[in-house]
């Protein structure tokens, strides 16, 4: 017994302390770190973050300062975690990764069931590991009151994007609208993955649901589709869903705010046959 308390007194000695100066350097860890982080534990975030076209956090994201990600800029603010995307392979994450600063990589989620995964993983790098369980219960229970069976004939729903891209399977918007209990268009026009579908396709096969970004509509012509007259016609009133992209682009608890917002779709579709 005594072997065992001197074991376990000198092993809670060994256990990570909790980070003190955080930096991130992917819109989607920004947003997880300003959720579960104490404040003062925030050193610095990506620009993006405070862009509310794909940001859920971007007012919440004015509090930080902005990181930018050179390898001088990094290495003078005095991170002791640096946390970035799959993909944040800048000079700057593998300089700071090189004088001994912990960097840890986040995987883009793509489906709903992943989002608790990441909420406790990060929870757990920041030493607030139930503030992360709470956040994951309220999570699970929301999404189980929400989720939908996908019946053979369940409706169709096209996720229609800038330059004329439908978003296919093994996506986190595919795997929402699979919840929300509608069949995704691209599965039924061949491998159902991600590509360019010519608007006259689109319209000619008229989907129940179009769904898609207002942001930027009007800034470029690749934006401009979406508001294409032909378009407009042919979904119209309940066949036309906007969900801002800010919603899903990250695996967040904020991305079952899409999923409500498609389970209304479908019983407004229900409504109208």
């Amino acid at each position: 017994m005594l072997l065992f308390l001197i074991c376990g007194l000198f092993s809670s000695g060994l256990q990570a302390k909790a980070p003190s100066r955080v930096i991130s350097l992917n819109l989607c860890t920004d947003q997880l770190l300003m959720m579960l982080a104490e404040p003062e534990q925030v050193a610095g975030i990506t620009s993006l973050a405070r862009d509310c076209s794909v940001s859920v956090l971007c007012q919440e994201a004015k509090r930080f300062p902005v990181i930018h990600s050179g390898t001088e800029t990094l290495l003078t603010q005095r991170a002791d975690l640096v946390l970035g995307g799959d993909y944040t392979t800048t000079t700057a994450s593998f300089a700071t990764q090189s004088v001994g600063v912990r960097v840890v990589k986040f995987p883009p989620v793509n489906s709903l069931s992943e989002i608790p995964d990441q909420i406790r993983r990060m929870a757990e790098l920041l030493g607030a590991s139930a503030r992360g369980e709470a956040v994951i219960q309220v999570f699970n229970e929301r999404l189980a009151s929400l989720s939908l069976p996908v019946r053979s004939d369940a409706p169709v729903a096209a996720i229609y994007t800038e330059n004329g891209y439908i978003t296919g399977k093994g996506s986190l918007p595919d795997d929402v609208l699979r919840h929300a209990g509608f069949r995704n268009f691209t599965a039924t026009q061949g491998n159902g993955y991600t590509r360019s579908v010519p608007l006259e396709i689109l319209i000619a096969a008229h989907p129940d649901l179009l769904v898609s970004d207002p942001a930027g509509a009007d800034v470029s012509l690749a934006r401009s589709m979406l508001d294409n007259p032909a378009l407009r016609s042919t979904f119209e009133g309940p066949h036309r869903l906007v969900i801002p992209a800010a919603r899903w682009l990250c695996g967040l608890p904020q991305t079952l705010d899409a999923l409500v917002a498609l389970v209304r779709a479908r019983q407004a579709l229900k409504a109208g046959q």
